[in-house]
């Protein structure tokens, strides 16, 4: 399975109404519950007035699109990265999931899933 390591930095975050959000920038992903607004996207795309934001965040692009019948995809890789004690913040879209995980983890992150047969780009 090819993974592709998106080049820039991202921030989770949250914010008090949607329209703080800029849906224009690319990897921008939200999220609305009943409790909270969740934004995920590049640090330079973080609202100034952020309740709440941790910075640092790297992502994988699973390469997709991927069928709705597929099943482990997530699963297989998030294994892959608790074996090595990696924490990761997971998101999907229509296409594809997304991992994220914090830079610190990086070369950790890169080294388990190459050795777990990933393909990295």
């Amino acid at each position: 399975m090819k993974l592709e390591l998106l080049p820039m930095e991202f921030t989770v975050c949250q914010i008090k109404t949607a329209q703080e959000a800029d849906l224009s920038v690319p990897y921008t992903f939200f999220a609305r519950t009943d409790e909270e607004i969740s934004l995920v996207c590049p640090i330079a795309a973080c609202p100034p007035c952020a309740l709440n934001r941790q910075d640092g965040w790297r992502c994988l692009r699973i390469a997709g699109p991927l069928d709705f019948s597929l099943v482990g995809i997530l699963a297989g890789i998030a294994a892959c990265l608790a074996e090595r004690r990696i924490p990761i913040f997971a998101v999907s879209t229509f296409n594809t999931d997304y991992v994220l995980f914090r830079r610190q983890y990086l070369s950790a992150a890169l080294d388990a899933l190459r050795a777990a047969g990933y393909e990295i780009e």
